[in-house]
């Protein structure tokens, strides 16, 4: 079982429980599972720029991700329905706990001018998005093998029901907020 998750147990789910009052351990919030994204609209023009950021996803994440295709055709984009423009990974159980903890401790340090992350992110059901603007700030990236810099999203889903329950996980398991 991964530190995290028995952190999670052992401190967490009691601190909310003294906090919201629940009455059922099963009410206690916990993560669900963490999706990551990269969108790749320069994709379109260059194939293999898809290619890599796969592989990289895949050296983050510990996991293989799906390619993302279009829904819609844009012809404004000289985009057609059907075209590989990004890619995705869903982290559930053990992976998941490994990559927040190595998300909150190791990478979001590395970030440049890092002051913390903002509160106002959660969706209005405890769920937790966040940019990131340049992958590289995670260790298995090797710097001197990326063509492209790239972007990439995380999404962190939570069992919580409204914002500050969400809020009040997420931060008792680590995550950097300003305010």
């Amino acid at each position: 079982m991964s530190q995290l998750k028995i952190y999670y147990h052992k401190e967490v789910v009691p601190r909310l429980i003294e906090t919201f009052q629940y009455k059922n351990i099963m009410k206690v919030p916990k993560l669900e599972k963490i999706v990551l994204n990269m969108g790749l609209g320069e994709a379109i023009h260059n194939i293999k720029l898809l290619d890599s950021a796969a592989e990289e996803l895949k050296i983050i994440a510990g996991q293989r991700p799906v390619v993302t295709r279009a829904k819609k055709s844009i012809a404004a984009f000289k985009l057609r329905e059907g075209m590989p423009i990004g890619c995705m990974v869903t982290l559930r159980q053990n992976r998941m706990y490994d990559y927040y903890y190595k998300l909150v401790n190791i990478a979001l340090p590395r970030v440049r001018d890092f002051r913390g992350l903002s509160g106002k992110a959660l969706d209005g059901h405890g769920n937790y998005s966040l940019g990131i603007k340049e992958h590289i700030i995670f260790p298995e990236i090797d710097y001197d093998m990326i063509d492209k810099i790239k972007g990439l999203n995380i999404s962190i889903v939570t069992t919580a029901k409204t914002d500050e329950e969400g809020k009040e996980l997420l931060k008792l398991m680590g995550m950097p907020f300003r305010d």
